[in-house]
């Protein structure tokens, strides 16, 4: 089984047609809408986009790590994993992002999913059954969504609303984590609360009571459920998911500059400072180009603006001598990071790095103390943490007043 051709929609229409029998792959749209454009990057026109790999905007939700795994292991003997197979699977089942694939072969395999989780019982689960393995094996087809990290995306059953007001979501994206990485689902937790602390947007996050599973509520929907576009910056400076790691935070920022609609360029590249200013202070190797993004709700719209913070772990607890993702003005360790910081302010029309630093420094120390019960948790992130904020402080503020 394969899949060669697959039809392309967003909320705003049908888009086109995604074919692939022998290299190129080819891309046409079958419409004039402007609104119905399936990326920033491919604006609607009659001729057919055409690439050698996958179209960078459909690479963005392909399955990585443990879903890539996971889905071999079930499926290497009936269907060949191509591509196309990979993108007709994880663009068909409420994918990140605005655009979806229908393809005809792979509904069987959607109706074996389950029919969704209430949030109070997972993060209730004691441990006693290996949840995010039942979880898997429920929502496995609902992979669209990148990363390598242990992951799936489950279909919320809603809680009884106390009121009309109450914001309800429909999709959860529940993380677990690898015996290499101990910890991680806490990690997380700390590292987005300190964003969270600092003032940084951030999607609405929760840790399970026994610490082992991270949960967030997607961002890239409306309070009605409606798709909402979101592409990565891998996929805006037309990279391969494996090219992740390449270029630097300042091409990122001209991402920023050329795609984000104009009242929201600013305040978008002063974020973007604070969320690589703030990987530097928790040690976070991991601000790689996917874990960036651009929302917005259609190409013809002027909402385009930077994405919430998400992904934020610190990475230095478990590779001691971990660098930053992306080059930074020159710059790649964390604690020689001074001068690219300062040179990166420039970038994002950031007038005051020193107090912005200042307070990410003093947020981490926060709310370290303030969430004592997961820092005890997790000691051996703490003190990486600690470790790396304390060196910035040295550099940046008793330097400043020596």
């Amino acid at each position: 089984m394969s899949a060669q051709q697959l039809r392309v929609t967003t909320p705003q229409g049908d888009a086109g047609e995604l074919s692939h029998e022998q290299n190129p792959y080819l891309f046409g749209y079958q419409t004039t809408n402007a609104a119905a454009a399936v990326s920033l990057s491919m604006p609607v026109r009659k001729a057919q986009y055409t690439y050698a790999a996958l179209h960078p905007v459909f690479q963005m939700n392909l399955p990585e790590g443990f879903l890539l795994e996971e889905l071999q292991n079930r499926l290497a003997k009936i269907v060949n994993l191509e591509p196309m197979m990979l993108l007709a699977l994880s663009g068909g089942q409420s994918p990140i992002g605005r655009v979806a694939v229908q393809s005809d072969f792979v509904n069987p395999l959607a109706r074996q999913q389950g029919q969704g989780e209430r949030l109070s019982e997972i993060l209730d689960w004691d441990g006693t059954e290996n949840l995010f393995t039942e979880l898997v094996d429920k929502y496995i087809y609902r992979t669209g969504i990148s990363g390598v990290q242990p992951k799936v995306l489950v279909p919320q059953v809603m809680e009884p609303a106390p009121s009309k007001a109450t914001v309800l979501t429909q999709d959860l994206i529940v993380k677990s984590g690898r015996e290499e990485y101990p910890g991680l689902a806490a990690n997380e937790f700390l590292c987005m609360s300190i964003a969270k602390e600092s003032g940084l947007v951030v999607p609405e996050f929760h840790l399970s009571k026994n610490k082992e599973l991270f949960v967030m509520q997607r961002f890239d929907r409306t309070l009605e459920g409606t798709p909402i576009g979101f592409e990565d910056m891998a996929a805006l400076a037309g990279f391969s998911s494996r090219e992740k790691y390449k270029t630097s935070y300042t091409h990122v920022a001209k991402l920023v500059e050329a795609f984000a609609s104009g009242p929201h360029v600013t305040p978008s590249l002063q974020a973007l400072f604070d969320m690589v200013a703030l990987s530097c202070v928790v040690g976070n190797g991991d601000a790689h180009l996917k874990n960036f993004g651009l929302l917005y709700t259609d190409p013809t719209t002027s909402d385009c603006r930077l994405a919430p913070a998400f992904d934020v772990v610190n990475t230095t607890a478990y590779i001691p001598e971990d660098v930053l993702a992306l080059d930074l003005c020159g710059q790649k360790s964390f604690f020689s990071a001074r001068q690219g910081l300062l040179d990166f302010a420039k970038v994002c029309q950031v007038a005051d790095p020193y107090d912005r630093l200042q307070r990410l420094i003093l947020t981490a120390e926060f709310v370290i103390e303030r969430e004592a019960e997961v820092a005890q948790s997790i000691p051996h992130v703490v003190a990486a943490i600690t470790h790396c904020s304390n060196r910035l402080k040295e550099v940046f503020f008793d330097e400043r007043h020596a």
